[in-house]
């Protein structure tokens, strides 16, 4: 199925950008999902599956490396702008 997922990132710290732009840069390591990032947030279309593990691989390594953020995310399955 696809979807289209929206994530916003807002890490729980004074250095709040490096932890951002580190996020945006894992999602965007993926070739077959269409990411689209703007100032508030991060837009995903593609398969359900492979969203779904970019989300939770970019998310788990965020973690990682920088300690608690909280992320919000709208998932619109079905949902493709372009059709």
């Amino acid at each position: 199925m696809y979807m289209t997922a929206e994530i916003s990132m807002y890490p729980i710290r004074d250095e709040y950008l490096p932890p951002i732009k580190t996020f945006i840069e894992a999602l965007n390591a993926s070739a077959n999902i269409v990411i689209e990032t703007t100032t508030t947030c991060t837009i995903l279309r593609g398969e359900y599956d492979d969203v779904m593990k970019l989300l939770k691989d970019a998310m788990a390594e965020s973690y990682r490396q920088f300690g608690v953020s909280v992320f919000v995310t709208k998932f619109i399955p079905g949902y493709n702008p372009d059709e």
